[in-house]
């Protein structure tokens, strides 16, 4: 291994995430206690033949304000630069994430048929849960197709709390117009 990602743990109201930066980058923002941890972690390191290393930097400081920002109701999107690390299939899905509009939801089906494989609907719930780069790219926004909340890395309960944090801002902002 030549290189180093840097991590630290953040702990939220949601849950405690680890945030990692990799050569000015996101390569992680993760629920610290999730099914698939280890997992997750073996790939980003042997993806970047790198290891994690416990050590602050400017950018992990700047996606802890811009998370804190999000909790607080302040910031819709995040500009931090991201390395997500994945098959060609889930940066694909990855990518359509991304475009959910805050406070908007989906589902597995209606993603699949965005990306063109109408029945690959089951392996985009697989690539929805190796995301590692949690909130930033919204897999919090994605739920059953029977619009239930279906599974979530940082929980259903921290799930839920994403989705009413976020549509309580739009119900908000919707009442500062009239």
């Amino acid at each position: 291994m030549t290189s180093e990602i840097s991590i630290q743990y953040f702990k939220t109201v949601y849950g405690e995430l680890i945030i990692g930066d990799f050569q000015n980058q996101i390569c992680l923002c993760d629920w610290r206690f999730r099914a698939k941890r280890e997992m997750i972690d073996t790939r980003i390191t042997s993806d970047l033949k790198s290891n994690f290393v416990v050590k602050n930097t400017d950018l992990i400081e700047e996606t802890k304000n811009q998370l804190n920002e999000y909790f607080a109701k302040k910031r819709f999107e995040f500009s931090v630069p991201i390395l997500p690390l994945g098959t060609e299939f889930q940066q694909t899905v990855w990518q359509e994430l991304m475009k959910i509009p805050y406070g908007k939801t989906t589902n597995y089906l209606e993603i699949s048929e965005k990306i063109n494989s109408p029945k690959a609907f089951r392996a985009v719930a697989n690539a929805n849960g190796a995301n590692a780069i949690s909130i930033i790219i919204p897999c919090h926004r994605v739920i059953g197709k029977n619009e239930k909340l279906v599974g979530y890395a940082g929980g259903i309960v921290a799930k839920e709390k994403l989705l009413k944090l976020e549509s309580e801002q739009l119900f908000s902002a919707k009442n500062d117009i009239f």
